[in-house]
């Protein structure tokens, strides 16, 4: 879990490389193709098979996809990639808190309130349109987590992402032409963003599904909190992004809320799939699509 916690960011760091000559937009448009290749390789999508009913979800799927990987990326190029991924992190830890009613959530939700404001420390001076890009990518992995949960039970496998996948990387194949024809980027630009679909995709996936058959959903969710960690530290060693004492104390708060939370959760683990988050290469915990239980990430 830890190296695919790390190799995700290690990704994203990757991507943000080439925020200069590919822009945010341009680096998530060739993370979504090479998401949609190596998904389209692994399910092979019978598309010409779906109906009207899985199309419905696998079609906002795929616009949830492109807000949210933009939404990210636009955010890590302006308050950097620990804040981001961890503003971004709130959004399976608002799933999973407001599935329940214990006052134990309910301190999770503070821990979460206090290390918000201890990462951001708002003020007059605060980058809050970067804030709210990431806390935007948040709002869009609750979203995720949700409408996954519907194409898991209409649509076998991980066809139905397979199928968003690639019908979002479709949708910004015009991104990328408008770039690449405008602004001519180098061809390191290329290779960073390549590296980005490889580290924070390919990686994690292959990773997180061996994970999966020996650990319960419990443990995966405690050690999804290794994002913003990793995210934080890949950030000031590779990217020289500094974090203070108080932001370090923020991201500690969001983690110990997503602890608090998960060890709250009662009853017996529910068979889950893993279900891939292709805009950090994390996966969200999704139930089987037998399973009536609330999900966790």
């Amino acid at each position: 879990m830890a190296t695919a916690a790390c190799s995700s960011q290690t990704g994203a760091a990757f991507g943000s490389r080439a925020f200069d000559s590919l822009g945010p937009v341009g680096v998530v448009a060739v993370r979504q193709i090479v998401a949609a290749v190596i998904l389209a390789v692994i399910s092979r999508p019978r598309l010409w098979q779906f109906t009207r009913s899985q199309w419905g979800p696998i079609i906002l799927l795929a616009l949830i996809f492109a807000v949210m990987n933009t939404a990210l990326y636009a955010s890590i190029s302006r308050v950097g990639l620990g804040m981001a991924v961890t503003l971004e992190f709130l959004g399976p830890l608002a799933v999973a808190i407001g599935s329940s009613r214990r006052l134990r959530d309910g301190i999770g939700a503070l821990l979460a309130l206090g290390g918000v404001v201890l990462l951001t420390q708002p003020g007059p001076t605060s980058d809050f349109l970067g804030i709210g890009l990431g806390l935007l990518a948040g709002v869009c992995w609750a979203g995720y987590i949700l409408t996954n949960r519907v194409v898991g039970r209409r649509i076998p496998g991980v066809q139905g992402a397979a199928a968003a996948t690639i019908l979002s990387a479709t949708g910004m194949l015009p991104a990328v032409v408008v770039i690449i024809y405008s602004f001519q980027p180098p061809w390191q630009a290329y290779v960073f963003a390549l590296l980005a679909g490889l580290f924070s995709t390919a990686v994690p996936y292959a990773l997180d599904l061996i994970v999966l058959r020996r650990i319960s959903p419990l443990i995966f969710g405690l050690g999804m909190s290794l994002h913003p960690f990793f995210a934080a530290l890949i950030g000031m060693v590779f990217l020289g992004e500094a974090l203070g004492v108080l932001a370090w104390s923020g991201i500690a708060l969001v983690i110990a809320a997503n602890t608090v939370t998960l060890l709250g959760s009662r009853g017996e683990p529910e068979p889950v799939t893993a279900s891939l988050d292709l805009q950090t290469g994390a996966h969200a915990v999704v139930p089987a699509p037998d399973s009536h239980k609330t999900h966790r990430n």
